[in-house]
């Protein structure tokens, strides 16, 4: 199992570690998940996401090949922005979603999914016909998310860089911490704000000392990953796995958005995922809120008020929020409009739901 420069920290502050993607992760902390979520809502709180890949894409040839297997335009990209994005399989499903980062105009970052980095990389290399120059630099870099309304506080007292400045889906690479060549990215996966920190492994120890330094007067809080799953789930945001995988298309996950039918982009899949958009899917991806006392989870059945199946829930909490369970799931065509009445089976119980569009809360 691999760690991160920063498991030796997360074992000391006595979270609970378990595998995940590999890796041996911090899930909670002694304060507990809804402590966790809330100083991130209200707060600031830091997650190790050393886990996630980095691969670096250079050359004359980047772009025609990011073209070629991503979904979103990347012509449209300007050095210092970054878009979400995603990778058709050849057979109308997605091999992985991922933010893409424009760094010069022949150098981008693609970070994909801990549990895909491998599958990215050689799909990469499979449709790599281009020759554009590869680099899965995954081992090389930490990554932390500082998130939260007091996280731009907290680390403007670290670097001269105007981090009010950096809008979101932007980033600068900059001194950070004392410490050279920090990305320092206008991102993450919470929808509180904050910022996502690329860094060389050798710097990261350092890094994480100065941040809670100087988030101290915040109540700074490490964050695992039980927590990041209710704040993602909060604001609509896919997870890899359950909400979307190889069985999956962008139009069917309501990805449309990313989903750029441009003249001068041909990418995998175009004409299938063309025809999905204009005749329509069987099934979407939707949000929905319980109407009564019951916690969706993936793979509990979605049926109709006659009890028959229409869809099933791909990932559902019980929102620390709102209070409320909430969940997203697949539901067919004639039951997944904006507020129709759906039934999730709960122990064999059919419990009233509404379906949503998500965010499921306002985004802080």
């Amino acid at each position: 199992m691999k760690t991160t420069p920063f498991t030796n920290l997360h074992e000391k502050a006595g979270a609970r570690m378990a595998p995940f993607a590999g890796y041996n992760m911090p899930i909670e902390y002694p304060s507990g998940i809804i402590n966790e979520h809330v100083a991130v809502r209200s707060g600031v709180g830091v997650f190790d996401v050393s886990h996630m890949g980095e691969i670096w894409v250079k050359g004359p040839y980047a772009l025609d090949l990011l073209q070629k297997v991503t979904t979103n335009d990347v012509a449209k990209l300007q050095n210092g922005k970054i878009q979400y994005t995603c990778l058709p399989n050849g057979k109308g499903g997605i091999v992985d979603d991922l933010i893409l980062y424009k760094y010069a105009d022949e150098k981008y970052l693609v970070v994909p999914n801990a549990s895909n980095i491998d599958k990215v990389f050689d799909w990469f290399k499979l449709q790599n016909e281009f020759g554009a120059d590869l680099d899965n630099a995954s081992d090389r870099i930490a990554q932390l998310a500082i998130q939260g309304p007091k996280a731009l506080q907290a680390l403007q007292k670290l670097t001269d860089v105007d981090l009010s400045a950096i809008n979101y889906f932007s980033f600068v690479t900059a001194p950070f911490a004392g410490c050279n060549d920090v990305i320092i990215s206008a991102t993450g996966y919470t929808g509180a704000g904050g910022f996502e920190l690329y860094m060389h492994n050798h710097d990261a120890v350092k890094i994480w000392h100065a941040i809670f330094d100087a988030g101290a007067e915040f109540d700074i809080k490490p964050i695992g990953l039980a927590a990041r799953d209710t704040l993602r789930l909060e604001m609509g945001y896919c997870l890899y796995g359950n909400d979307i995988d190889d069985t999956t298309s962008p139009i069917e996950a309501n990805l449309s958005w990313i989903t750029k039918f441009v003249s001068h982009k041909n990418f995998i899949d175009k004409d299938l995922l063309a025809k999905q958009k204009a005749e329509g899917t069987g099934r979407l991806l939707k949000g929905f809120v319980m109407e009564e006392k019951g916690i969706p989870r993936h793979g509990y059945e979605i049926v109709n008020e006659k009890g028959e199946l229409v869809g099933v829930v791909t990932s559902g909490t019980m929102s620390p929020v709102l209070k409320q369970g909430i969940g997203m799931g697949y539901i067919n065509k004639g039951y997944n409009d904006d507020k129709a009445t759906i039934y999730i089976k709960i122990r064999n119980k059919a419990v009233k739901a509404t379906v949503t569009n998500p965010p499921f809360i306002n985004n802080l």
